[in-house]
């Protein structure tokens, strides 16, 4: 699962998600919900894999899993907020857990952008993320008229 790509774009340069999950059915899952958004879908399974992932490559938007063994999301999070290089990457939370108030609030405390309750809803996730690819790849396109 680990660094698993779908298909090419069409429409121009594919970008990167991450999504970071303990679970290899639930990167199975947040990959085939993906899938249609057609860019390179990077599975990790943990949060030092993933601070490890973000040091090779930029990434649109990464789908984070609160509760993992280890270092957590939020801890996760933490980390990649103190990397000049991902200081604005979009960060996605996702949890089982109902404690709305506590979590959700930590979430967004540690920079996320949205906070998802599982189960997810594909079509929600996807236009979610969707945003997130076609601003990262305006952004991108504005820094090479730049220069």
């Amino acid at each position: 699962m680990s660094g698993n790509k779908t298909n090419n774009d069409s429409s121009g340069d594919k970008v990167s998600i991450l999504v970071v999950d303990d679970r290899a059915d639930k990167l199975l899952a947040y990959e085939v919900m993906l899938a249609e958004l057609k860019q390179n879908i990077v599975c990790v399974r943990s949060g030092k894999e993933a601070l490890r992932r973000l040091l090779q490559e930029d990434f649109a938007a990464i789908l984070l899993d609160v509760n993992m063994p280890g270092m957590d999301g939020f801890e996760t999070a933490a980390l990649i907020r103190q990397r000049q290089r991902c200081e604005t990457t979009p960060i996605i939370f996702v949890s089982a857990i109902n404690d709305t108030v506590n979590h959700i609030s930590r979430g967004y405390s540690l920079g996320a952008v949205d906070y998802i309750l599982t189960p997810v809803v594909p079509d929600i996730l996807r236009a979610k993320i969707a945003v997130f690819v076609d601003l990262f790849k305006k952004t991108e396109q504005i820094k090479r008229q730049a220069e």
